[in-house]
This record gives structure tokens, C-alpha cells and sequence, in this order.
């Protein structure tokens, strides 16, 4: 049984070391995954792979079904789930690009996003623990296969998620900023608050592609963004393929 998912965010809709065994077309009581679940090998060891945004990321953060992609991934036997997330960078350890951020802590900014599983269909209030939002196991490991590996990472920080699909203003950043924010980014959430109520250890890999508005002198260029996720996303598949044999043994 495969206990360990991978969800691929912007720049990562394909798992190119992923030796790919099946495709699965998962039905969910919240209707369809972004897309058909790839299961296969990585580093030896069992793991399946579902693109956030679709196989040819067509589905903006805002319109990601988040329950649907999480309920399939504990449908399927999966306890373990990985999450890549491409982010701007806010404080100033967190500004350069390429930088690898494995948060500890997440700021929700969105709204009108389907963000439980537990609605007024449940016969009671259900309520869970998030105060610390991700799988702190999971987050050592890792941050060890990282340093095993001699890659750098940034072992801790504050996911700020925002609505999307468009950038944050300056005044945004700065008010995120004084929150405590250190990266921002659109998909964080629900995405975390609902593997925590199907009880799924869950811990992401951040990848800085730009500074936040205002954080330089000149505005957010996507043809910059996309540049700094095709050399970042080599970085974060040579970690995958270091930390997926870790956490299944672990």
C-alpha cells in the first residue's frame, strides 16, 4: 500500500524521477481530484503524485477542489502527504529565490474556499487541533534529508496564504509582514487544515521563486518567476527523491 503523497504546485505538474507504475481515476463525495492519481516509484520506494493545479495546470488556486485532492489521498490508503508550494519571499532571510523553506507555522488569508470536511451535515460541531499546523516528524526528516544531502534549507517559518490568482499589493505584504508572515503563497490553505482533520501527517517543501510586492525595487516579473521554478524545481525533486525512502521507513 502506498502511504506516502506527493502534491506538485506551480512549476511541478509532472514528477520526472517518479517511475510511473498506474494512473488512477479517484471518485470522492466532493466531486473529482485536480487529476488522476500517479502512482509509481521515487528513491525505491512506493509513493503516488497528484498536480494541485491539474496535469497542465489549468486549475488557479482559488478553484483548486482541496477536499476532493485530500479525501482521495486517504481513500487510497495514504497517511503521509508532501506538500510543494511555489512562494514569494517576505522577511529578509527568506528574499532570495531558490531558497527552500520547510514552514512550521501558516497564516490563512483566503476566503469562500471550501476549507472542512466538517459542515452543518455532521450531527455535531467538530473541532481540531491546529496549533501546530504541520507534522512536525515529518518536517525533521525532511530537514535532516536536506542536510544529508548537503542541500540548504530554511528549517522553519510562516506560510501567509492568500487568496489569489493575483499578487499581493505592497501594503498587503507589509500588513502580512507585522502579522509575522515570512513567505506568501495561495494554496497553503485549506490544503493543511483539511489533511488535519482526515488525520494525514502533513508537511510542505516552499519554494522562494520572487520577492514579495515591494520587496524590490522592480515589479513581479513572471517570466522571472517561471525562470527561478525551473531551476528551483530540480532543487526540490533531488530533495523528493532524498526524503521519500526516509519517510516511508519512518
Amino acid at each position: 500500500m502506498t502511504t506516502v503523497a506527493i502534491i506538485g504546485g506551480s512549476g511541478l505538474t509532472n514528477l520526472k524521477n517518479l517511475r510511473i507504475t498506474r494512473r488512477e481515476v479517484i471518485r470522492t463525495p466532493y466531486g473529482e481530484p485536480s487529476a488522476p492519481m500517479v502512482f509509481g516509484q521515487l528513491g525505491g520506494q512506493e509513493a503516488v503524485f497528484l498536480p494541485r493545479h491539474g496535469a497542465g495546470h489549468t486549475i488557479p488556486p482559488h478553484e483548486v477542489n482541496y477536499r476532493a485532492n485530500i479525501w482521495a489521498m486517504k481513500q487510497t490508503g495514504v497517511t503521509k502527504v508532501l506538500a510543494v508550494n511555489a512562494v514569494g519571499g517576505i522577511s529578509p532571510d527568506y528574499l532570495v529565490s531558490g531558497t527552500l523553506v520547510i514552514p512550521d507555522q501558516v497564516i490563512d488569508y483566503t476566503y469562500g474556499r471550501a476549507h472542512t470536511f466538517f459542515g452543518s451535515e455532521q450531527k455535531k460541531v467538530t473541532h481540531v487541533d491546529f496549533t501546530h499546523p504541520y507534522c512536525e516528524a515529518m518536517r525533521q526528516t525532511v530537514i535532516q534529508a536536506a542536510a544529508s544531502a548537503k542541500m540548504k534549507v530554511v528549517g522553519r517559518g510562516t506560510y501567509g496564504a492568500t487568496q489569489g490568482p493575483r499578487f499581493e499589493s505592497a501594503a498587503e505584504i507589509r500588513r502580512m509582514e507585522r502579522d509575522g508572515a515570512d513567505i506568501v503563497g495561495m494554496t497553503g490553505m485549506p490544503e493543511a487544515g483539511l489533511a488535519r482533520e482526515l488525520e494525514l501527517c502533513y508537511a510542505s517543501i516552499s519554494l522562494v521563486v520572487n520577492p514579495a510586492a515591494g520587496k524590490a525595487r522592480e515589479a513581479i516579473s513572471i517570466r522571472e518567476i517561471e525562470k527561478n521554478l525551473e531551476s528551483g524545481m530540480a532543487s526540490v525533486r533531488a530533495l523528493l527523491e532524498q526524503v521519500i525512502p526516509l519517510i516511508v521507513q519512518g
